[in-house]
């Protein structure tokens, strides 16, 4: 709704209009969100509410708690572990576990899974430095070790003065010229 506004008691009343707008919307925003938060939390409080009736379950949560746990020691995990411990697990049972028993899955399963977390993207770029190193060719660094070899051979005479620095030649010197220079 648009109201032309034409002076300034009717601008600061629009702006109180509008602000107290703002505010219902938000708290009715937020009232939905509650409710939807509520729904979506319902059938894990259905489920929960289920297993906290039936004996023995808290001991095997508590023991699936405790394996994840230990098998997720860093919960910092990068991308690339946690890739690998969803996607292992479905790869080795699509494939190599597909005609096994239910014991050699779960053992194998879970250690697949502490394998996949061991493994972290540092580790990964380390192993593929490593290959490409190996492959790349070496480059050649013998012109560096010549030019090198020729300014260690080249003498010094035995009256020259001694090597100064270009600092240590204008040192005292309030004009900024060299002590060598002609000019000095």
């Amino acid at each position: 709704m648009r109201t032309k506004v034409t002076n300034f008691d009717e601008l600061s009343s629009e702006i109180a209009r509008l602000k107290v707008q703002k505010k219902e919307q938000e708290a009715f925003l937020l009232n939905q969100y509650e409710l939807l938060k509520h729904k979506v939390e319902a059938p894990a409080r259905i489920a929960n509410m289920i297993f906290n009736r039936v004996p023995g379950v808290s001991t095997i949560k508590g023991l699936v708690s405790g394996i994840g746990q230990v098998t997720n020691k860093n919960n910092k995990a990068d991308w690339l572990t946690k890739t690998l411990q969803l996607g292992l697990p479905l790869v080795l049972n699509r494939t190599l576990l597909k005609n096994a028993g239910w014991l050699k899955k779960g053992l194998v399963l879970l250690g697949s899974e502490t394998v996949a977390s061991n493994v972290n993207q540092s580790k990964v770029t380390a192993v593929i430095d490593k290959l490409a190193s190996i492959i790349k060719p070496k480059k050649k660094k013998k012109k560096k070790a010549e030019v090198e070899a020729v300014v260690e051979a080249t003498p010094i005479p035995p009256n020259h003065p001694p090597m100064i620095t270009a600092e240590e030649s204008v040192q005292d010197n309030a004009y900024g010229i060299p002590k060598d220079s002609e000019a000095y």
